[in-house]
């Protein structure tokens, strides 16, 4: 319902996630979130009965500060 969008932390340290459930019910019109920053997986499963998780995996990506070029 989103398009991928590879890591881009401003900087320093951040965690990505990614959770796989097993579908139900035959799909219906998901609403996209507003934003992702701070999203609830847990309440967007509850919303569409999503159920428990099958998997889950998550990744740190980490920005280095830009070296100054002397």
């Amino acid at each position: 319902i989103v398009p991928y969008m590879g890591p881009r932390p401003p900087i320093g340290i951040h965690r990505y996630v990614f959770v796989a459930f097993r579908q139900q019910n035959p799909m219906v019109v998901m609403m996209a979130p507003q934003a992702r920053h701070n999203f609830s997986t847990r309440a967007f499963a509850a919303q569409y009965g999503l159920g428990l998780p099958v998997a889950a995996v998550y990744f740190n990506a980490q920005k280095e500060p830009a070296n100054k070029k002397r």
